[in-house]
């Protein structure tokens, strides 16, 4: 599984493109996107509900994180009229960081509207990551493939574009095999994360990524 992802050739973007070419891409009918999220520890400067976390006031960081809720909706009505279907699949660690704890009570918003979101413990894929962990990759159809990239200091600095439809297809093939191992959100989330109490940050994650 993903065997022949760390030799795909691939075409370097920045931020700014990345961003302009997913959302172009997204825009062409390619009927589906599937997002695998595998990193710990980001850090999200710019989003109100990632600032208040870092900042050390939880309930604020989750007020805000309810407030995106048009925003989400919104994002799913457009996705409905393209005829694009999302899913998500958020590989967690234990014990849970901070950062995760916090990402999945903004993903809780998304779930809530109807956003197809599953949750799978890392130990469950240790078999599959006894070389390199699973690549954290943002599928648009058999169009295109992202592996979101960053640099020394762990910040995003864009991804690597692939385009070979063979390649793309395998890594679809891994991330369906996954999704369908993957638990529900719900569950996860109200045995592992509701439990939890109020992360304690201390000192900056490393990694900055894009908007929830």
């Amino acid at each position: 599984m993903f065997d022949s992802f760390p030799g795909g050739t691939s075409e370097r973007l920045d931020r700014p493109t990345y961003h302009a070419d997913l959302s172009r891409v997204y825009s062409s009918g390619i009927g589906f996107l599937n997002k695998l999220e595998r990193g710990q520890h980001f850090k999200e400067r710019g989003f109100p509900s990632w600032e208040a976390f870092a900042e050390g006031d939880w309930e604020r960081s989750l007020s805000l994180a309810k407030e995106r809720r048009e925003d989400y909706a919104e994002e799913l009505r457009q996705a409905s009229r393209l005829g694009v279907r999302h899913r998500r699949l958020r590989v967690v660690e234990f014990p849970i960081t901070p950062y995760v704890q916090w990402e999945l009570f903004v993903l809780r918003v998304r779930v809530d509207l109807g956003d197809d979101i599953k949750v799978i413990d890392a130990h469950d894929i240790s078999n599959i990551e006894r070389t390199r962990p699973v690549p954290e990759v943002v599928i648009l159809g058999d169009v295109v493939m992202y592996e979101v990239v960053y640099d020394e200091d762990g910040n995003a600095a864009g991804a690597n574009r692939h385009t070979d439809r063979s390649l793309i297809r395998e890594t679809n093939t891994g991330f369906d095999a996954l999704y369908e191992r993957g638990e529900g959100f719900h569950d996860f989330f109200d045995r592992e994360i509701d439990t939890l109490a109020p992360p304690q940050v201390s000192g900056a994650p490393t990694g900055i990524r894009g908007s929830r």
